[in-house]
């Protein structure tokens, strides 16, 4: 098929566009460099052996974003494109509406302009909130508690509205818990700009000595040794589930909202050891109070990820660490020095 990546030279797209290239997919890429490096695309083409077609478009504008897809013959299109930083969402409420909804909105206008009847969005499990028991299912209640949860949620209510009215239109909705590891080769991986957000990149960065030591918000959650616990999922196994999620689409000719975790939970602390046995290299730590909005555990039930698409997590925690110890210390200032 004929695919358009939007946020594809992105962390989570660029590794969904190695996928989809090994599975002989014709891709064009779509990006502002917003929070991604021009980079990528020379990594991009050094992993798969052929040439990266890219259009550097931000789909805040409205007309751009028709333009790119009159006339690209596009089969579907797979949608990462948006801000994703919990705290900064809560700092900026305005640019992550107008960013995420606003370029949402524009994206449909234009695949229904141009007759493009199938989506693969990338959502997220902020959308559950605080969950009332775990493993999550995807019939647990909706209920966000901050600004970038809030956009995902409006970003599925906009296609699921879109898909109600259209019957043709078919979308695959996607929701990720946590994104960590990096690909086989270390050419690319997570690159955050400024400070990471998020717990893998801050450890890496600790253990290629970019910053002094981790801070472990809260040592007293009622979990296994009192720290957060969430469900880490490997980069590669995130982007296996895009291509299968696209498959799924063609071949049974209805859309779905899956859960994509590995359906086990695994402590910050557990984290930081697995890390330090990958790579060989202590991570300080302090334990600090714990910040407002975190929650004790999360994880998914991926059952029916597996129903629908065939797919499973395969790769494990070890293996998470390891690729992204491989990228980190190939690229200790990420795709700066690039």
């Amino acid at each position: 098929m004929r695919i358009l990546v939007c946020g594809g030279s992105g962390y989570i797209g660029s590794h969904t566009c190695v996928v989809l290239a090994e599975r002989g997919h014709d891709l064009v890429l779509a990006d502002n460099f917003s929070n991604s490096s021009p980079v990528v695309l020379e990594r991009l083409q050094a992993i798969t052996g052929a040439p990266v077609a890219f259009r550097q478009v931000d789909l805040r504008d409205r007309a751009a974003t028709f333009d790119l897809l009159a006339g690209g013959g596009f089969d579907a299109v797979l949608h990462f494109a948006a801000l994703k930083a919990v705290g900064e969402s809560c700092e900026r409420p305005l640019d992550y509406f107008e960013n995420n909804i606003g370029g949402t909105l524009h994206l449909l206008q234009a695949m229904q302009a141009a007759g493009v009847k199938r989506l693969v969005f990338s959502s997220s499990a902020t959308v559950y909130g605080d969950p009332d028991r775990v493993p999550v299912r995807e019939d647990a209640p909706l209920r966000v508690t901050n600004p970038y949860g809030r956009t995902k949620l409006v970003m599925e209510q906009l296609i699921g509205d879109l898909v109600a009215t259209d019957p043709g239109f078919q979308a695959g909705v996607l929701r990720y818990f946590n994104p960590v590891g990096a690909h086989s080769s270390g050419l690319i991986g997570e690159d955050p700009s400024g400070p990471p957000n998020n717990l893998m990149p801050y450890i890496c960065q600790v253990a290629v000595g970019r910053r002094p030591r981790l801070n472990v918000f809260g040592g007293d959650w009622p979990t296994v040794d009192g720290t957060g616990v969430r469900d880490y999922i490997h980069v590669v196994d995130l982007a296996r589930a895009h291509a299968d999620a696209l498959d799924a689409l063609v071949r049974d000719g209805r859309g779905f909202t899956v859960n994509l975790g590995t359906g086990q939970g695994v402590s910050v602390l557990q984290l930081v050891q697995a890390f330090e046995r990958a790579s060989g290299r202590p991570v300080p730590y302090d334990l600090v109070p714990r910040r407002a909005g975190d929650v004790a555990e999360v994880y998914a039930d991926p059952a029916l990820a597996q129903q629908l698409l065939g797919w499973r997590a395969q790769l494990d925690v070890d293996a998470m660490c390891r690729d992204a110890w491989r990228w980190q210390s190939m690229n200790p200032e990420g795709y700066g020095a690039g």
